[in-house]
């Protein structure tokens, strides 16, 4: 290169360094990691709603990069927190639940309305009964992330002072928080990953945030058709009454049993196992039909969703059937 060259072109521009953002993630990361984080908090609210039956909101507070050591001041003690193994990274992050949410988790899976004790130690049958949910919140944690290749396995739970001597205090951590509302308790759940496996995965990130949105118009209308062809067990029932073991004894192929019950009495169409509308028994043409005309007057069943073979809804008691089925 010649001077004159040198005139043109000009030095390069020098330009100051920030050794303590060595390691960090990126920004472009972050909004990755924050739509895949946005993605397990919906899923979260909907799949523990129905598995507990409650009222459940999950929202992703915040995702901060903390060193190990800030994020162990952070911890409350005792606290529950379980490791989690990275793979195909053999890395290794932590789950952190507060108390109060444990502790709410569990009264309500026994039956309870989600009281919260004071702040204690878990016993082994609440971490039994508790396991349910750490499965639910792995499977959705695992679905999330396995558009970019990392997989997340439950270990066993963690000491405090156990936790201090995995880690040096200055290695860098992804901490990601969502605010959980069960019920009445208002509680945090955290994720504490290693940004040194985060920039790892750095192109899988990028092409996740990068990934056009997908239209699923077409999809969800074949979707709706197809639902409506669905069929479902339906059938009319007359309210239930009593007669004697005498009557019973006497029954024989040709009797009219009499049931008791007026003519004006309405029945209930009911559709799988949930009681939908009231309906009176009427034929068309050769055929029996119910005559729909009002809500059902017993009170309303609470609608179950139906997890994955997880639940079942409500089984209604036993009720004389007026033939009518479908």
């Amino acid at each position: 290169m010649n001077e004159e060259e040198a005139v043109v072109m000009g030095p390069e521009e020098a330009r100051p360094y920030n050794f303590s953002r060595s390691g960090q993630i990126s920004t472009e990361q972050m909004q990755a990691i924050a739509m895949v984080n946005d993605g397990i908090a919906r899923n979260l609210t909907h799949t523990l709603g129905a598995w507990l039956r409650s009222q459940v909101q999950i929202a992703l507070a915040e995702t901060t990069q903390q060193t190990y050591g800030e994020y162990l001041a952070g911890i409350a003690d005792p606290a529950y927190v379980c490791m989690l193994r990275l793979e195909p990274l053999s890395s290794m992050g932590m789950i952190e639940l507060d108390l109060s949410l444990v502790f709410s988790i569990v009264d309500v899976l026994l039956g309870g309305k989600g009281h919260c004790d004071q702040a204690r130690e878990v016993t082994e049958i609440e971490e039994a009964v508790l396991s349910s949910v750490l499965a639910i919140v792995m499977r959705e944690l695992n679905t999330a992330w396995q558009t970019v290749g990392l997989e997340f396995h439950l270990e066993k739970r963690e000491a405090r002072a156990r936790m201090q001597r995995l880690r040096p205090a200055s290695k860098r951590m992804l901490v990601v928080s969502f605010d959980v509302q069960l019920e009445e308790t208002q509680a945090k759940l955290r994720l504490c990953l290693p940004i040194v496996t985060l920039n790892t995965i750095h192109r899988r990130l990028i092409a996740v945030r990068e990934q056009p949105r997908r239209d699923f118009g077409a999809g969800s209308a074949r979707l709706a058709s197809l639902m409506g062809q669905s069929q479902f067990r339906m059938a009319l029932r007359t309210p239930s009454t009593k007669i004697s073991s005498q009557v019973l004894r006497e029954l024989a192929p040709g009797h009219v049993l009499e049931l008791g019950i007026p003519r004006s009495a309405s029945s209930e169409l009911v559709v799988g196992n949930l009681r939908l509308l009231q309906a009176v028994p009427v034929a068309k043409a050769e055929l029996r039909a119910g005559q729909v005309y009002a809500e059902p007057s017993t009170a309303k069943i609470e609608e179950r969703a139906v997890l994955d073979g997880f639940m079942t809804t409500p089984q209604l008691p036993s009720q004389t059937s007026s033939g009518v089925t479908a």
